[in-house]
């Protein structure tokens, strides 16, 4: 199974759960499983992250370019079926505006176009001011899950001194 990651799995990782200083195993995790073809995020992603220009940002330009996919022509071939779907709900217009500007679109494309599963924290809402991308990956057959279940679902073992 391959994964897309969510933005705010790095920025919620780094804040909260895994801290850049305190859980370096959640990084080097990240890093092994990309170079085993596993996990990835995506240009637009990087984007985001770089709009920070936090340690999160440093990590990224030191340790994970080769993470991020680049949005191709196989990707974009695949936003007309994303775009045609949401603007078939019942979405506000300032929504779908706002979703057609942010990576969200972009990670759904490259689900569709390369397969895999995106984690992400967000989970499905029943709203019309804000599309979610666990909603608009239901309405277009996308797997997704959280990084807790990604991680347990790889069994990532973040252990003091050793493994298990």
């Amino acid at each position: 199974m391959t994964y897309l990651l969510d933005a705010n799995v790095f920025i919620q990782a780094k804040n909260l759960h895994y801290g850049l200083d305190f859980c370096p195993a959640f990084w080097e995790w990240i890093l092994e499983k990309n170079e085993a073809g596993v996990v990835h995020s995506i240009d637009k992603i990087a984007d985001e992250i770089q709009a920070g220009g936090d340690a999160l940002t440093d990590w990224v330009e030191s340790n994970a370019k080769d993470i991020f996919l680049p949005t191709d022509n196989a990707v974009i071939s695949k936003l007309s079926e994303v775009s045609n779907w949401v603007k078939n709900q019942d979405f506000e217009v300032s929504a779908i505006s706002t979703f057609f500007q942010v990576a969200d679109y972009y990670l759904i494309g490259h689900a569709l176009a390369r397969g895999g599963t995106i984690v992400t924290h967000e989970i499905p809402a029943d709203t019309k001011k804000r599309i979610k991308i666990p909603n608009v990956c239901s309405g277009l057959n996308i797997s997704f899950t959280t990084p807790f279940a990604m991680l347990r679902r790889e069994r990532a073992n973040f252990v003091l001194g050793g493994s298990v």
